[in-house]
C-alpha cells in the first residue's frame, strides 16, 4: 500500500485540530493583499498542471473515470483557479462603497462611508468523488 492508498480518520481530535488550523490561518489570507492571493492561486493552478502526469493516473486508479475525461476535467480546474486569480485581480468583487463627507447635505451633514465585502473565514469542502478535480478542494 502507498501513502496515498492509507486512510486516515479525521474525526475526533485531528479534526478539531484541523479546523482550528483552518480558523487560524483564515485571516492572514483573508488580509493579504488582493495580488499575493491571485498569485497564490495562479501557482496552485500552475502546479496541478504541472503534475498532470502525476494525478490524472492517480485519479483514475481511484476513479475508474478515464485519462481523457480526467485530464480534460483537470484542465477546466486551472482554468478557474486563473479566473478566481483575475477576479481578485479586478476586486470588483469586493463591492466596495465610498460616499464622502458632505456638511451641505440637504438632509444634514452627511459622514464619511466606506463599505465593502470582507472574507467570512474557512470553508469546509465537500468534494465530489465523481469529480475529482474540478469539484473538489481546488475546484469551483
Amino acid at each position: 500500500m502507498t501513502d496515498i492508498e492509507a486512510t486516515v480518520d479525521t474525526g475526533g481530535a485531528l479534526l478539531q485540530q484541523l479546523l482550528a488550523d483552518a480558523a487560524g490561518a483564515a485571516r492572514p489570507w483573508g488580509d493579504a493583499p488582493l495580488s499575493q492571493r491571485a498569485g497564490a492561486i495562479r501557482a496552485v493552478a500552475d502546479a496541478l498542471d504541472a503534475a498532470v502526469d502525476e494525478l490524472v493516473p492517480l485519479a483514475d486508479e481511484e476513479s475508474h473515470l478515464g485519462t481523457g475525461r480526467l485530464t480534460g476535467e483537470l484542465g477546466r480546474t486551472t482554468f478557474q483557479l486563473r479566473l478566481f486569480a483575475e477576479v481578485l485581480d479586478d476586486g470588483g468583487y469586493l463591492d466596495a462603497t465610498l460616499d464622502s463627507a458632505d456638511p451641505d447635505w440637504p438632509p444634514g451633514p452627511r459622514a464619511d462611508l466606506r463599505r465593502m465585502l470582507t472574507p467570512l473565514g474557512p470553508v469546509v469542502v465537500f468534494a465530489a468523488s465523481n469529480f475529482p478535480f474540478a469539484f473538489s478542494v481546488a475546484g469551483g
